[in-house]
């Protein structure tokens, strides 16, 4: 079953999801990965397997310079465990990172009108669906108003975590039917 998480704060991003999707284990996963918000842009590492391989080509995250990040352990429900099924998904022009809890009932259809309009696929995921429709309804470079779109786009239920490179110091979520829980501290 896959599991979801984000942090946003003082502190490095990338050991505390680590640290969190490693105790999302016991629902079970084929894969691991995460995105971070860095000066460069998103910064995704995925690896199939045990999160120790994510930690591995991360170096426990430490080559991760970022305060704000997501993370996902997969469960293949859509294509075979692969580092490109594995989440975060990433839309076409690089400006969206999505982690997704769930599943898009309509991604087929969905997937189909993205192609007719340019859009290509690397993966087999229903979650790559998301990360291109918020970079389509972006066009007018109102994030707000794209993740409002595309959950009124999508069918099913879903739990996501999604960045964006042009708004750097906000993590936002959305929900419906899945749970997601978000939590404040100093």
């Amino acid at each position: 079953m896959c599991g979801i998480i984000g942090f946003t704060g003082c502190l490095q991003a990338a050991p505390i999801l680590l640290n969190g999707l490693q105790k999302l284990e016991y629902r079970g996963y084929d894969s691991a990965g995460i995105a971070c918000m860095s000066k460069g842009g998103i910064t995704v590492s995925k690896a199939v397997g045990r999160i120790d391989n994510l930690r591995g080509i991360t170096n426990n995250g430490s080559t991760i310079n970022s305060t704000m990040g997501i993370g996902h352990t997969r469960w293949a429900t859509h294509g075979k465990p692969s580092d490109v099924n594995s989440h975060p998904h990433v839309s076409m022009n690089g400006k969206f990172a999505v982690v997704h809890n769930g599943i898009i009932e309509n991604f087929g259809r969905l997937k189909e009108i993205l192609i007719s309009k340019g859009f290509k696929f690397q993966s087999e995921t229903d979650t790559e669906v998301v990360a291109h429709m918020l970079e389509y309804y972006y066009r007018d470079g109102n994030i707000l108003h794209a993740i409002a779109r595309t959950m009124n786009a999508v069918e099913g239920s879903y739990a996501l975590g999604i960045l964006c490179d042009d708004d750097p110091d906000h993590l936002y979520c959305a929900k419906k039917d899945s749970p997601l829980i978000i939590g404040l501290n100093d």
